[in-house]
Order: structure tokens, then C-alpha cells, then sequence
């Protein structure tokens, strides 16, 4: 009989024993598979085919949401730049954001649409630049310039959205340009 019940025992202990390591395997596949998740979802909204530049964003905590709101700031304050916002450059954040995957109705895109209907001030810029700089310390040299191309030609679009004269013409403003100026310099830090 005792043989019995060590034999029940030993299947006992073994059976917890597996389940312990099949729940942390399951755990270990389960992140990931939330990590490859939140990457793809990352090179979905932001367009960035770098895996290098990739791996580090999501190393430093860096999601599809997040991305959303970086990635606009230079847009909105491109826009903003004159002190105002037409139709041209509206559409344009707006076009970018859909390009992007910010849905209208989610967070991101009621957060955008409070940008585009009253300017956020410096504030916002210094948060940007302050992230930026910070993100180009850990990136090397190569994907520092890729997410810089990126951003500053997003942001030109915004600028050549409208301007010029008939539509001719340098369409991107002098304050405009000085925006963009400063947007580049954030990743040289």
C-alpha cells in the first residue's frame, strides 16, 4: 500500500513539476509572441523596415501607441508654424495619421485632432526633442539617420502641402524651414 502512495506521490510531484515548466514555457511563448506582436504593430505604424532600428525601439519600451504620438509631433509643428493651420496642412497630419494606422475614433487620433484644433505650445516640442535626443543615444549612426529621413521628410510634406504662390514656387515658408531646422538638429544631439 505504500508503495501505492509514493507511486501516486511521485506522479503527483511530477505532474506539478511539468505543469510548473509547461506554465513557464507557455509564459516564455506568450511574451514572445507579444514582443513579435508589438514589434510588427510598431513597423506597421511607423513604416520602419530597419529591423536593427526596430529591435532597439521595442528594446527601450517603445509600442505602436507611442510611436503614434512621437511620430507626429514634427508634423503638427510644421503645421502650427506660421501660427496657423489651412486645409492643405490639416489634411495632410490627417493623411499622414491614416498612412500611420491611427484610427479615427482612438486615442491617438482625438489626441491629434486636440493638436490640430489648438496649438500644444513648446512644450510638447521640448518633450519631443528631449525623447529624440535620448532614442539617438542608443541607436548607431545608421538607423539614427534612417529615423531622421523619415521623420524630417514626413514633416516636409506637411510644409509643401501648401505655399507658394499660385501653387508654384518654394511652397515651404521661412518659419517653416526653421521648424524642420530644428527638428533635424534634435537627432544630431
Amino acid at each position: 500500500m505504500s508503495d501505492h502512495i509514493l507511486g501516486d506521490r511521485q506522479k503527483a510531484l511530477e505532474e506539478s513539476f511539468f505543469a510548473k515548466k509547461n506554465a513557464k514555457l507557455l509564459e516564455k511563448m506568450t511574451a514572445e509572441r507579444r514582443v513579435g506582436d508589438a514589434r510588427e504593430a510598431l513597423a506597421k505604424i511607423s513604416g520602419i523596415k530597419n529591423d536593427a532600428v526596430l529591435d532597439q525601439l521595442s528594446a527601450l519600451g517603445i509600442e505602436a501607441d507611442t510611436w503614434a504620438a512621437i511620430s507626429l509631433v514634427p508634423l503638427v509643428e510644421v503645421a502650427w508654424a506660421d501660427g496657423k493651420i489651412d486645409e492643405g496642412e490639416r489634411n495632410a497630419v490627417l493623411s499622414a495619421a491614416d498612412a500611420n494606422g491611427i484610427v479615427v475614433g482612438s486615442e491617438s487620433h482625438s489626441l491629434l485632432e486636440n493638436w490640430l484644433s489648438e496649438h500644444p505650445k513648446g512644450q510638447l516640442l521640448e518633450a519631443w526633442e528631449s525623447f529624440i535626443v535620448g532614442l539617438c543615444a542608443e541607436l548607431d549612426p545608421r538607423e539614427r539617420d534612417s529615423l531622421r529621413d523619415q521623420v524630417i521628410g514626413s514633416a516636409r510634406m506637411v510644409a509643401d502641402a501648401t505655399g507658394g504662390f499660385l501653387g508654384l514656387g518654394n511652397k515651404t515658408s521661412t518659419v517653416e524651414e526653421a521648424v524642420l531646422t530644428r527638428l533635424a538638429k534634435a537627432f544630431e544631439s
